[in-house]
């Protein structure tokens, strides 16, 4: 077993360089791509602490909806066939929650200062979960 620093502690040096270090020196397209590294780290920091409790979550009400256990890739496979044979609609509660929260998960790893998100969570949208 190797010992090094977690991959969330990589990250953290990553980003400071970047923020620090390397942009105040940077202009023009160097600092734009810089940026853009940057907000890149910022994304897998956010998936490294968020996704795998939004996966559990987000499999669990899949296997509630389909009835059925599986792993996330397939159960959404089961659930877009069941939407695009008409099986299941937006007239199902349930479904409605479970696209939602997804979405909304899915906006806190990508984009969580997207003003639509901030306007949902405002309204009171429901959060995805961290799963147990």
């Amino acid at each position: 077993m190797q010992d090094r620093p977690s991959a969330e502690k990589l990250l953290a040096a990553a980003r400071a360089f970047l923020n620090e270090t390397a942009m105040p020196q940077l202009s023009g397209q160097a600092a734009f791509h810089a940026r853009v590294a940057g907000n890149v780290l910022d994304i897998l920091a956010r998936e490294l602490a968020l996704a795998p409790g939004f996966n559990k979550a987000e499999q669990a009400r899949l296997e509630s909806l389909l009835g059925e256990d599986g792993d996330l890739a397939t159960l959404n496979r089961k659930l877009c066939e069941k939407i695009a044979t008409g099986e299941m609609d937006l007239s199902n509660d349930a479904l409605k929650n479970h696209l939602i929260r997804v979405t909304m998960g899915k906006i806190a790893i990508d984009q969580p200062r997207y003003q639509g998100y901030k306007t949902a969570q405002a309204n009171g949208w429901p959060e995805e979960e961290l799963g147990d």
